[in-house]
């Protein structure tokens, strides 16, 4: 990466760094899309970049708020969650060695789905869902977890419904992201793909991450999450799309 690069990439951390502290998500999404689009690193390297950022975050935000945890409703999520962390980087393992052009397919794919989901609106649920559904949102965000160390939208759409307090749904979707964010690096970690290259970028992004998080959450209003989410909506659709049609036309091809 030339210092262009960098700085490149230090933009899009910051821009996937403010999406994710106005709207709750997409961090990973975000930085993995854009990153992407300018063809600034292998999709696998910012996705352990993704991982590693994503635990430290989420390590500072519980050792401030560790009560209000109900772990009879997290474990089973919790639990399906970790086996589809497995499943996801078997999966990258694969597609990695394979084709790249299908990663970045399933990446655009992902992406526009979860653009999409971020506008939707959804009513409030009139009492707690089944526990197989904890458990069906929990495997679906570990598989998005492993693949592309973006975990959230699944349950964060799931919880989010729930008619639960506030601080509970925030503090079981930090246990859920660092846990998987633990166990996918330690796979990547073993099976050797967690390189120098997504070390170096993490310590690089870290102050970035760090201290525009702290900006937003002192200077920001609650009346601009809307405009942020329509713009969150933006970017996720335009990195989906450019993503997703080249890669397209390659596979047909």
């Amino acid at each position: 990466m030339t210092w262009v690069d960098h700085m490149l990439f230090l933009g899009c951390v910051a821009l996937a760094t403010y999406a994710q502290t106005m709207t709750g998500f997409a961090f990973g999404l975000v930085l993995l899309g854009l990153t992407g689009l300018f063809s600034l690193a292998p999709l696998p390297e910012v996705s352990n970049v993704v991982s590693m950022l994503t635990l430290a975050n989420a390590l500072v935000a519980l050792g401030r708020a560790r009560s209000h945890l109900s772990w009879s409703l997290i474990r089973p999520p919790l639990a399906a969650s970790l086996v589809g962390v497995a499943v996801g980087v078997a999966a990258l393992e694969w597609i990695s060695g394979s084709t790249a052009m299908l990663l970045r397919w399933l990446l655009g794919l992902t992406i526009l789905a979860c653009a999409i989901l971020l506008v939707a609106r959804t009513r409030p649920l009139a009492r707690v869902s089944s526990r197989l559904s904890f458990i069906l949102y929990g495997g679906l965000s570990g598989v998005l977890g492993g693949l592309f160390s973006s975990a959230g939208p699944p349950m964060v759409y799931h919880l989010y419904r729930q008619p639960l307090p506030l601080p509970l749904v925030r503090n079981s979707l930090l246990v859920l992201f660092s846990a998987n964010a633990v166990v996918r690096l330690s796979l990547v970690a073993g099976h050797g793909s967690l390189g120098s290259t997504a070390l170096w970028l993490s310590l690089e992004a870290l102050p970035v991450v760090v201290g525009l998080t702290w900006l937003v959450r002192r200077y920001a209003s609650a009346e601009s999450v809307q405009a942020v989410k329509r713009m969150v909506f933006v970017l996720l659709l335009l990195a989906g799309l450019g993503l997703l049609i080249p890669a397209t036309r390659a596979l047909l091809a």
